[in-house]
């Protein structure tokens, strides 16, 4: 038997991470950012991989070598060029600001298709081939490109660090959103170089949150361009967005489809244009309403929802299937992430890609086994899919009409083949209010868990954020669970109320309660796991982040003391008052029930800072500085807290980092803490 190297947190840190495919016309070749890590310079470096989608696997090969971000290439609906957003440097001129570039799909020399001052945030090609519609922070009092350049110049040289502002919606994740500055619609001939500024000299302008290409979408003969906007005056990302659509010639806008109680997004065109797709939430009936398929009819204005009945939350992109009888979208299930085609006619979705792919020989829909579906596009009949699952990182697969699924890349295989991951099981027991929870357990490489008398092994909870997020068939960069297995704990992942996927009913059962039925099921799922042969009782522990954070600092409150040997809480919430000073303060009366000023009890009673004088077990913090949706000082305060109160705490303040610990030292420093606090900390005495 071949001898397996240690699976690690530098493993992870070697693999390729595969970006979402853009297929050419005709459908024979796709191209997906790669990124790989570079750790001498504390980096990912991504660079363009062109693959044939038929042909052996792994033909794949570099298209661009010069840049280290270049990133969402999108083909030219002529097959000629492919375009894509980089920082390069070209002429003796370095770019300050994230530019579009083109590139020949056959190789060459990528060149900036325009210099653009306020920079490229997205873009999408007209149907001709000779335009691009592209998004750019602009001042929207300032008109033309060179009043631009003036005033992007003048705001580096005079070197203020500051934010000033008077906007409800000013920081976003991770970074302050340009002060003075709105997203704007431009249009780019790549003949002349020339720029248009479609929404100058008005007052529109595309959201200032979460903004990409699903914002927008050009109509296919070209005369239209349909957009998502915040009709208040004041910005923020609570508001309801609407659809409008602007014709390019004239600017002339067209408010399409608005109401007080919608928040519509992502829109995309049919094939003949007269119909547009979108995502619509009943948001006045209830925040947490699911994100439901809607079409917009162009012969009477009006819009309606089709997949009202369907119990699933629809995602970005959309995109109408080639007959223009049905849309491609994405949706969770029970823990998987299909691609559907959902048929408008008699409003059924049907599984395209259903499961993660084993290479079994099988053929048609039979050989896509479970998993989720990071990216894809479909062209010309050809399917190309960024597949990953809980046992492997996204791989590149197609399928071409007529021809059974296959693999064309295999970035990661060799490296791969050198590991032994953990193997997984889903199980299901009874939680919180009699429902059934389920939990995906990893193995840590070489336990039985059918053995008749397993070594006993520590068991760790990976508890998921949003809440309304998932720990699923899918991999994880951040918080990778073979990492922790194959240092030698049973890792489980709990999907408690609250989870997405399972259905409307069960995602919605936590609102304004948050804590108390999540908690409920973690407890459950201890019992069930302390009771299994290979669980050590003296080393049951808990991590989270962002609001799996806050479900530890929770189990150290809300648990027996002496049940969980240790506790990670990373970027957790912890006091729901003081979480106002987040980006998203105006969605928390929302989610939690009222205001702060109006029921501080309610508040009071979904913060883990009530349960602080319960709290024994030892815990470590770890948090970022430039965290905005879980702002440090939470973290802080956790940890001072629990240092006040003389229980064992250990501190991993980032001031580089975010919400995430993206950096790849500050990612193997974190690691390498974590499993350091969790070797330290077994109970004393283990309780049931």
């Amino acid at each position: 038997m071949a001898r397996h190297a240690p699976y690690t947190v530098d493993t992870l840190w070697q693999l390729q991470r595969l970006g979402t495919p853009s297929l050419s016309p005709d459908g024979s070749r796709a191209v997906a950012a790669v990124a790989r890590p570079d750790m001498a310079h504390d980096r990912l470096v991504s660079s363009l991989w062109v693959f044939p989608t038929q042909g052996p696997a792994g033909a794949g090969r570099a298209l661009t070598h010069c840049g280290h971000g270049d990133s969402r290439p999108s083909w030219s609906p002529r097959g000629d060029r492919i375009a894509f957003i980089a920082r390069r440097e070209q002429q003796g001129q370095h770019d300050e600001e994230p530019q579009l570039y083109l590139i020949d799909p056959d190789g060459g020399e990528a060149h900036r298709a325009a210099q653009v001052p306020t920079g490229v945030v997205a873009f999408r090609w007209f149907p001709d081939g000779r335009r691009i519609a592209l998004v750019s922070w602009v001042w929207p009092a300032l008109r033309g490109g060179k009043a631009q350049a003036r005033q992007m110049q003048a705001a580096r040289a005079q070197g203020q660090s500051a934010l000033v502002t008077e906007e409800s919606l000013y920081r976003w994740w991770d970074r302050n959103l340009p002060m003075g500055r709105v997203p704007h619609l431009l249009v780019l001939d790549l003949a002349s170089g020339r720029l248009r500024d479609l929404f100058e000299g008005s007052a529109h302008e595309l959201p200032r949150f979460d903004l990409n290409e699903n914002a927008f979408d050009v109509s296919p003969d070209g005369r239209h361009i349909v957009f998502v906007h915040d009709p208040a005056p004041h910005k923020h990302h609570g508001h309801p967005l609407a659809l409008a659509r602007i014709e390019v010639a004239s600017g002339a806008v067209q408010e399409i489809a608005q109401h007080p109680d919608w928040h519509l997004d992502a829109p995309r065109h049919s094939p003949d244009g007269h119909r547009i797709a979108f995502i619509a939430s009943h948001r006045g009936l209830k925040y947490t309403m699911p994100p439901q398929l809607a079409v917009w009819q162009a012969h009477d204005g009006r819009w309606a929802v089709e997949s009202a009945q369907w119990d699933h939350a629809v995602q970005a992109p959309l995109q109408w299937d080639e007959d223009g009888l049905s849309v491609l979208l994405t949706a969770q299930d029970r823990g998987s992430q299909p691609l559907w085609r959902f048929d408008l006619a008699d409003r059924r979705a049907e599984r395209l890609v259903a499961r993660r792919v084993e290479e079994t020989g099988e053929t048609g829909d039979a050989a896509w086994g479970g998993g989720w579906v990071a990216g894809w596009d479909k062209k010309a009949g050809t399917l190309a899919v960024a597949l990953e699952g809980a046992d492997h990182p996204p791989q590149l697969w197609t399928r071409l009409p007529g021809q059974p699924p296959r693999r064309v890349e295999r970035l990661n295989d060799e490296l791969l083949r050198r590991h032994r991951l953990a193997s997984t099981e889903v199980v299901t027991f009874d939680g919180a209010l009699g429902d059934a929870v389920t939990m995906r357990l990893f193995y840590p490489p070489g336990l039985d868990p059918a053995a008749s008398d397993p070594a006993r092994h520590p068991v760790l909870h990976l508890l998921h954020g949003g809440p309304h997020s998932v720990y699923g068939d899918n991999w994880h960069w951040r918080w990778n669970a073979h990492v922790f297995a194959a240092a030698g704990h049973v890792v489980a992942c709990v999907n408690y109320h609250g989870s997405s996927g399972w259905g409307y009913a069960f995602l919605d059962s936590i609102t304004h309660r948050w804590g108390e039925l999540e908690v409920q099921d973690i407890e459950a799922a201890s019992d069930w796991l302390l009771a299994q042969p290979w669980a050590d009782p003296r080393r049951l522990h808990a991590a989270g982040g962002s609001y799996g954070g806050c479900l530890a600092a929770w189990l150290n409150g809300a648990a027996e003391p002496g049940r969980y040997a240790a506790l990670v809480c990373h970027a957790g919430c912890w006091d729901w008052q003081a979480m106002y000073a987040d980006d998203a303060y105006e969605t928390h009366a929302r989610e939690l029930g009222a205001d702060y000023w109006d029921r501080a009890e309610l508040i009071a009673l979904q913060s883990p800072a009530s349960l602080a004088a319960r709290m024994e077990t030892p815990t470590l913090v770890s948090h970022g500085a430039r965290d905005y949706r879980v702002p440090d000082a939470q973290g802080l305060a956790h940890y001072n807290t629990l240092k006040a109160r003389g229980v064992p705490a250990r501190l991993l303040w980032f001031p580089d980092e975010h919400h995430w610990i993206d950096g790849p030292r500050n990612s193997r420093l974190w690691y390498r803490e974590v499993l350091d606090w969790l070797a330290r900390h077994p109970a004393a005495s283990p309780r049931g």
